[in-house]
């Protein structure tokens, strides 16, 4: 196992990694989810971000917003370090496809006034057709990175990068929230907020540079950006990526990659693994390999028992355990993770009264009584991460059997939302009622808006 090597921003983190083991596979990625296209090595992928950077210092300010725009691939990890390298603001988003609406992406656009727009070369022509007679686009400049890249393999803009002047105070990235109840706010993460959060995601999953994960999740939300590519950079182990739509289409794609590469940490919302159960044929799993999975996470949406039992059945037979399952919860707001389990402990269950869990009150029940909910646990926070279970009416800390919202503090909570200062008072500068200011080592909560309830130091979220 390598150690960890020191550093305050992702650009130290890769420099450190380059200086470490310049040839060493950082990604692989799966073309069609089925064969292996492009790899990436740690070199490789500097001397990527530093053309790309060396661009971008050319035509933008430090700080300025960069939206990124990319198909699933290799191209929006080297241009999300490019921006890093140079010092801007990535604004990772889904890039648009024909006869849909680009309401989302323009109101992406227009909150965090980006200055330029980064894509490939494939995409770029149609963007700017797409683009023309829209307000919100029609003064930003579309850039090719992959021609950059490809116009600087004999190394001329790369020598005229200069390193940015950050630090971990420094913004990395917008993360643009789902907007479904609304305009689409953008939550700022610094590198700070980034590496507390990986090194919490380190610990809590227990991995080293034998690990191996493999993702299908799109590179612009938090899971998939976090936990698929910067996770595997930060601990300094291979991370494999495949496109949404072919684990969508034919889930077996994934636990086939997961079996051939042997992969130990991979996971996804709820939903995934309901799919995996449903369009993958007994038949299909004799060939597939899961016994070197370790931490199959489950996140981003309601986590149900029955989801996990129903896998741990129907994949049994390919090596895959129950205690393999890690539910976990986390946010945008809070980088990525707030809460997780343990490591090769099973998941743990509290089946309770559902009259009086709609009463905002836990009542635990015995065996398969009638009326009975099974909540599932989330495990706990770590490294200074603090939880809080408050009433949203009085600002007080609920008693264990009393569910209510719940409240995070600590260095993953991200800096608030971009340029808008009322919103992030309201959400991020939360104070407990019952809790004198001076004594408190939180000080300011994050208020998540999701309720729960925190029993024998687990959290479960209703």
């Amino acid at each position: 196992m390598q150690p960890q090597l020191a550093a305050d921003t992702l650009v130290d983190t890769l420099r450190n990694r380059v200086a470490d083991q310049p040839q060493t596979t950082a990604y692989t990625f799966l073309i069609d989810g089925d064969s292996e296209g492009s790899c990436l090595t740690y070199s490789g992928l500097e001397r990527l971000a530093q053309a790309i950077a060396a661009h971008l210092q050319l035509n933008t300010m430090p700080g300025d917003r960069v939206l990124l725009l990319y198909p699933s691939g290799l191209e929006f990890v080297a241009a999300f370090f490019g921006c890093l390298y140079a010092g801007v603001i990535a604004v990772p988003a889904y890039p648009p496809r024909q006869n849909h609406s680009l309401h989302r992406l323009q109101a992406i656009a227009a909150d965090a006034q980006a200055s330029l727009i980064l894509t490939t070369a494939t995409l770029q022509a149609t963007m700017q057709h797409q683009f023309a007679s829209v307000s919100e686009f029609a003064s930003i400049p579309v850039v090719a990175t992959d021609a950059i890249a490809s116009i600087d393999s004999v190394g001329t803009h790369s020598e005229t990068w200069q390193a940015p002047a950050i630090h971990a105070d420094t913004l990395a990235f917008l993360q643009y929230t789902s907007g479904s109840t609304g305009t689409p706010k953008g939550v700022m993460i610094s590198h700070g907020n980034l590496l507390h959060n990986l090194e919490c995601i380190k610990q809590a999953f227990e991995l080293t540079s034998a690990s191996v994960s493999v993702t299908w999740l799109p590179s612009f939300h938090d899971m998939g950006l976090i936990d698929g590519i910067l996770q595997p950079l930060y601990t300094g182990f291979l991370g494999v990526l495949m496109p949404p739509v072919s684990f969508l289409q034919r889930p077996l794609r994934w636990l086939q990659a997961i079996s051939h590469y042997k992969a130990t940490h991979c996971g996804g919302p709820n939903f995934g693994y309901d799919l995996c159960v449903h369009k993958i044929l007994p038949g299909q799993r004799q060939s597939l390999d899961l016994s070197h999975w370790q931490s199959a996470y489950n996140g981003a949406e309601p986590v149900r028992r029955s989801t996990l039992e129903r896998f741990t059945q129907a994949f049994a037979v390919c090596g895959f355990q129950s205690r393999c399952f890690y539910p976990c919860y986390g946010m945008a707001e809070t980088t990525l993770i707030v809460a997780g389990g343990q490591v090769s402990a099973d998941p743990v269950y509290a089946p309770v009264s559902t009259t009086a869990l709609e009463q905002h009150r836990i009542e635990t029940t015995v065996g398969e009584t009638e009326g009975t909910t099974h909540l599932v646990g989330c495990g706990r926070s770590r490294l200074g991460m603090q939880l809080a279970i408050v009433d949203p009416d009085t600002l007080k800390r609920c008693p264990p059997d009393i569910v209510g919202e719940i409240w995070v503090a600590g260095a993953s909570v991200a800096q608030g939302y971009w340029n808008r200062p009322e919103q992030t008072e309201q959400t991020f500068q939360a104070h407990l009622a019952d809790t004198d200011l001076a004594n408190t080592e939180a000080g300011a909560f994050l208020r998540t808006g999701d309720l729960g309830v925190i029993q024998n130091g687990e959290l479960f979220v209703t």
